[in-house]
C-alpha cells in the first residue's frame, strides 16, 4: 500500500512539474528570453530552493559535513542518475545507440563555472582554510555565481 502511494504522489508531482516547466516556457517565450537561460536561471532557482532550505537547517543544528555532503551528492545525482537515465529512456525510445549533442555556449559557460566552484571549495577548505571554510567562501561562491549568470546571458 505504502509502494502504490508513493508511486501515485511520483505521479502528481511529475505531472505538476510538467505543467510547471511549460509555465515558465511561456515565460521564456513571452519575455523573448531562450529555454538555457530560464534553466539557468528561474528553473535551478526552483530546483535548488529545498536543498538551501534543508542544508541551511542541517547547518544550524551543527551538521555541517551531512550538509556539504548534500550539496556534492545531490548535483552528481542529478547529473548521473538524472542526465543518464534520461540519455537511456531517449535511446531506448529511438532505438539509437547514441545521441549527438551540441552544448550552446551558456551550458559550457556552467561546466567551466562547476569546475572553478568545485576548485574553490577544495581550495578554501584544504589549502587556505586547512580544513575549515570560512565565511569568505559563502560571499567568493555568491559572487562567482552573479559573475555566472552575468556570462551565460551575455553568450
Amino acid at each position: 500500500m505504502t509502494l502504490y502511494g508513493f508511486a501515485i504522489a511520483a505521479t502528481w508531482l511529475d505531472a505538476i512539474a510538467d505543467k510547471l516547466v511549460e509555465i515558465l516556457e511561456l515565460f521564456g517565450i513571452l519575455l523573448y528570453i531562450p529555454n538555457t537561460i530560464m534553466g539557468a536561471t528561474v528553473l535551478a532557482f526552483g530546483n535548488s530552493l529545498q536543498d538551501l532550505v534543508a542544508n541551511v537547517s542541517l547547518s544550524r543544528k551543527g551538521l555541517n559535513k551531512m550538509a556539504i555532503t548534500a550539496c556534492l551528492a545531490g548535483p552528481i545525482f542529478n547529473m548521473c542518475v538524472g542526465l543518464g537515465g534520461g540519455f537511456w529512456v531517449l535511446m531506448r525510445s529511438t532505438g539509437k545507440d547514441e545521441i549527438h549533442v551540441k552544448f550552446p555556449g551558456n551550458i559550457k559557460t556552467g561546466f567551466y563555472f562547476t569546475i572553478a566552484n568545485c576548485a574553490l571549495v577544495v581550495l578554501a577548505g584544504t589549502v587556505f582554510g586547512n580544513g575549515v571554510i570560512g565565511r569568505a567562501y559563502g560571499h567568493i561562491a555568491w559572487g562567482l555565481y552573479a559573475v555566472y549568470v552575468i556570462t551565460s546571458l551575455m553568450v
